[in-house]
């Protein structure tokens, strides 16, 4: 165990002198030599500690650095108007109290009302007594129990309450039955779990139509893929979303391909081989001999051998994933890395027949496979690289330090170039980051950092061509948190259901965050069948008509 620091004492202003201000400020400065010799010996010794990251400034709030500073009328300034929490509240019971010992004479002025918010947990339990009789002829007639019920003996409002609870607050399935065993309900943990994943299409079917409406609408969207282990095994949970939707699906693979597949469900065919799928393949920089053999084929020139959906306008579509492995392998196509290729090509190509246009914008961090369609880089994650340097002397703490002041410059230039573009600030920001990319200091790593940048200046600097994407990632990082919470508190699924279900509602809740649904009368109003409130894909297209 490390030996603790001794803490100074406190000495008040009566007793501070300057020699006690100069003492204290030598020994202030002394501590940081010791920590920087003990980092230098850590990595002698080949040893690594966890660096010390300072939050990212890249992005700060204005009202909040105000009221940090002491400067409360901004911070005032930045703040929405208030309004009344109790204005459109439902009042359930109202009761009328009189003063005691009211004095004789007194005239009555009207009420001061005084609104106490409370709630109640019980059970309710109905008992339908259906009356039967016979007929005369023998048969007999019995009354119907009310419409709305759902076939079991528990009622909607109930089960709407296990997936509130269990997809909306997190809380895991025993701690779930122990909650509904304490309150009066009688139910055991097989029936639960069934209401958790048994049944649910409605909500499969709205799922799969939040992508379709997301991505008929949508200029971007935002991704990220974390981790979402599964009966046993590691897999990852791929997020696709912006403002208007979130969808979710886990798989287990985060390769290009995935992503692909992931942005083409719902759609009738995966692969198809047309000019879009052609010109992807020449960009991976497939073999002109095997690629003129494809566009040969694809020409019509060659025959196709498999039963495939009748092309149009040149189009070879197959739309099972067997049948595209078989009609490879007919084609003596054996090379993995030519595999993969055409596979995303075609991939590719389906999108494009979809629909979805070649200009669509995908906002990511600088993960591989995601860099498709018109890719945009996140710069907060790209600032990460420098910000997680650590510095071994006073020139790498000047270099590091004067790169993020001009990295972030540069990021608030963007933003300003955002509201009012011209091309004069774009070819200035241009300059300015191909020069502090070019910049060579003494610290090496940063030179490297500096050199990855460059590199990828076109996805960095794409706002500058299309200003209405984001600047960084934040979207999708805020979204999938909420799944990684899922994921470390209730641990990884075992059935398929029980996958398809974490994505189905994790998608669901978080669009109906974003158009300010409530969760829980949205899964009141699906299980009693009311469809008050319009399928969510209805909300995208209409929140994307007024935008």
């Amino acid at each position: 165990m490390d030996s603790l620091k001794p803490l100074l004492p406190k000495i008040s202003d009566k007793d501070r002198t300057q020699l006690t201000d100069v003492l204290l400020e030598f020994i202030a400065w002394q501590q940081v030599q010791i920590d920087k010799l003990e980092q230098k010996i850590l990595k002698l010794k080949g040893e690594t500690t966890k660096p010390k990251i300072k939050p990212s400034k890249i992005d700060d709030d204005p009202a909040k650095e105000a009221a940090e500073n002491g400067d409360e009328e901004k911070a005032k300034k930045n703040k929405g108007p208030k309004r009344s929490k109790t204005e459109h509240l439902k009042i359930d019971v109202t009761v009328d109290i009189q003063p005691t010992n009211l004095p004789e004479g007194s005239i009555f002025k009207g009420f001061r009302d005084v609104i106490i918010q409370d709630i109640k947990f019980e059970t309710l339990n109905t008992c339908y007594r259906l009356a039967e009789y016979q007929t005369p002829d023998g048969s007999y007639v019995s009354g119907q129990l009310p419409e709305g019920l759902n076939g079991c003996h528990f009622g909607n409002d109930l089960i709407s309450f296990i997936l509130y609870q269990y997809h909306h607050q997190h809380v895991t399935q025993p701690l779930l039955l122990k909650q509904l065993l304490d309150l009066g309900v009688e139910i055991s943990s097989g029936r639960l779990s069934q209401f958790i994943t048994d049944d649910l299409d409605v909500f499969h079917d709205e799922k799969n139509q939040l992508l379709q409406a997301g991505l008929s609408v949508s200029r971007y969207i935002h991704t990220d893929d974390t981790g979402a282990r599964h009966n046993g095994k590691n897999g990852y949970c791929t997020h696709i979303g912006n403002e208007l939707f979130a969808w979710f699906s886990s798989t287990e693979s985060k390769s290009r391909i995935n992503f692909l597949s992931c942005l083409g469900q719902g759609s009738d065919y995966f692969y198809v081989l047309n000019a879009g799928a052609f010109s992807y393949m020449d960009q991976q920089k497939l073999p002109h001999i095997l690629l003129a053999r494809l566009e040969l084929e694809f020409s019509g020139e060659a025959v196709c051998s498999l039963p495939l959906a009748e092309p149009a306008d040149k189009e070879v579509r197959i739309e099972i994933a067997l049948d595209w492995d078989k009609w490879l392998d007919q084609r003596g196509i054996k090379a993995k890395r030519h595999r993969r290729i055409i596979t995303e090509g075609a991939l590719m190509g389906g999108l494009l027949a979809k629909g979805i246009p070649v200009t669509l914008g995908i906002v990511s961090d600088d993960a591989g496979q995601f860099n498709v369609f018109d890719h945009a880089l996140c710069w907060i994650h790209a600032e990460r690289i420098i910000n997680r340097l650590i510095s071994l002397n006073d020139l790498h703490v000047k270099a590091v330090d004067d790169t993020r002041e001009q990295l972030w410059q540069i990021y608030r230039d963007l933003k300003a170039y955002k509201l009012g573009p011209t091309t004069s600030q774009a070819e200035d920001i241009k300059i300015r980051f191909k020069a502090m990319c070019n910049t060579k200091t003494a610290y090496i790593t940063l030179n490297l950092a500096l050199k990855r940048m460059g590199n990828n200046q076109h996805e960095l600097l794409r706002v500058l061509d299309k200003p209405y994407l984001p600047l960084h990632n934040n979207l999708s990082e805020r979204d999938i948190r909420d799944y990684v919470k899922k994921r470390k508190i209730s641990g990884s699924t075992r059935s398929e259901a029980g996958r398809r279900c974490r994505d189905t509602f994790a998608s669901l809740k978080k669009t109906c965050l974003k158009h300010k649904i409530s969760f829980w009368h949205y899964l009141k109003d699906r299980l009693l069948g009311a469809n008050n409130i319009p399928p969510l894909s209805d909300f995208i297209l209409a929140a994307a008509t007024c935008g």
